[in-house]
């Protein structure tokens, strides 16, 4: 224990044994008494004696009728003074002892305060700190609690507004899901005129149509037609998306479109009676993980092709070298966002540019795990920046003779990357049936 520490224990302990009860009330009497006497003994002393000296104008040098006038002066003030003295001294004894409990709360209180003020100001800003984490902490429980209540009500009215949307996202075929639909509101036609409705036809859901990009609702559709084509316009495209899709004649009771042979075709158009020759113009162009009876590529410029990855029934790849440039597919503003689609059946794909002086732009076009039967596969009239073949199974199961993996000599690039590519007795998919 330091000397500091010894003092306010000896302070605090003096005070205590001053103002406890017991000693209080003695105290008190005694001090009153010793003040009544004082003021007693201080107005029976004459001061006269002791205050003249101490004047600077002393009686002996004053005149007598003086004399007398200033030594009256002198005894007034000073019985006055005295008087003064001990009436004050007398309250003050009175005092101490009615109020010795008060005043000794009042100096422990203030001899606290006087300890804590140093721990009080270094913990003022931990406790300032902690009372605004509180606030802080409520406020984000209430925003957390506003957003998942914001996010289930807009799953529920997402939910009521299109079945036809909640069975898609279940992995359901186009086909599926209105057969579940119709089936299910066949006790209404009310019921059924809603739901056709709110299930408007459109890229996203995987429905078929002709499809004016970047608008994701068909421009035409008939009836008992399955194909999903995209005609593009003078608007570039930022993406154009295709993945796990059948397609052809691979299930059952499908067929191909009258007189078309091809169940895939990726292309510009090339001159025709009363057009100008137009080409599809693509930033970067994926073709991966499908299976076809034959994979075609042909007339295309391109900067970067990689093939990689394909088996084939018969292959052959005969690119020449080229001098493409690079390019990337911009609009700003005007640009389409993107046409996405995953899931769905059809008997043919088909995107073309516009049929005459305008080319068709896509930034991205990525066609992925699409399984097909009944018809080729091609791609065709192209400009690309970027072209990546990758792991698809070609075939049409008649040996390696004929060739159903071929990348004809009008192809050319100027950087190739072709590898790991094998030939494989691969036929066509077995006909199925759509869930």
């Amino acid at each position: 224990m330091d000397s500091a520490e010894r003092k306010g224990n000896f302070f605090k302990r003096t005070l205590k044994k001053v103002f406890s009860r017991s000693f209080g009330k003695r105290t008190a009497g005694t001090l009153a008494l010793f003040s009544g006497l004082l003021g007693v003994a201080v107005i029976s002393i004459d001061p006269i004696k002791f205050i003249s000296p101490m004047l600077p104008l002393q009686v002996d040098n004053i005149i007598i009728v003086e004399k007398i006038a200033f030594e009256n002066v002198i005894n007034l003030i000073t019985a006055n003074f005295i008087v003064l003295v001990g009436a004050v001294t007398f309250l003050l004894g009175i005092g101490l002892g009615l109020l010795r409990k008060e005043l000794f709360n009042g100096v422990k209180a203030f001899w606290r305060g006087l300890k804590a003020s140093p721990r009080a100001t270094l913990n003022a800003p931990v406790r300032a700190y902690k009372r605004i984490t509180v606030w802080r902490n409520w406020l984000l429980q209430k925003i957390d609690f506003l957003q998942s209540e914001s996010a289930k009500w807009k799953t529920v009215f997402n939910v009521l507004k299109s079945p036809y949307s909640l069975l898609r996202a279940m992995g359901l075929s186009p086909q599926m899901a209105a057969s579940f639909i119709i089936a299910g509101t066949t006790v209404g036609g009310g019921v059924v005129v809603n739901e056709t409705i709110l299930a408007e036809r459109s890229f996203s859901n995987g429905d078929s149509g002709v499809y004016l990009a970047p608008v994701d609702t068909p421009v035409t559709y008939t009836e008992g037609d399955n194909t999903l084509r995209i005609d593009l316009s003078s608007v570039p495209v930022r993406e154009i998306t295709i993945e796990n899709v059948s397609v052809g004649t691979v299930f059952t009771g499908s067929s191909l479109p009258s007189g078309e042979t091809n169940v895939v075709q990726i292309s510009g158009n090339p001159t025709a009676t009363g057009f100008t020759a137009t080409r599809l113009e693509v930033g970067t162009l994926i073709f991966e993980n499908s299976r076809c009876r034959k994979l075609t590529l042909s007339d295309m410029n391109i900067h970067t092709l990689t093939v990689i990855g394909n088996a084939s029934d018969g292959q052959s790849l005969s690119p020449s070298p080229g001098a493409a440039r690079m390019r990337s597919i911009g609009g700003g503003h005007h640009q389409a966002e993107a046409l996405i689609t995953s899931g769905g059946t059809y008997d043919r794909i088909w995107i073309q540019a516009p049929v005459s002086a305008q080319n068709g732009k896509i930034g991205t076009l990525t066609l992925s795990n699409l399984y097909t039967k009944g018809g080729d596969c091609v791609l065709s009239a192209i400009d690309a920046s970027e072209v990546l073949i990758l792991t698809n199974e070609l075939g049409l199961g008649n040996g390696f003779a004929t060739k159903e993996f071929v990348i004809e000599t009008s192809v050319q690039a100027a950087n190739m990357v072709i590898t790991d590519n094998i030939e494989l007795a691969i036929g066509e998919p077995v006909i199925s049936t759509p869930e």
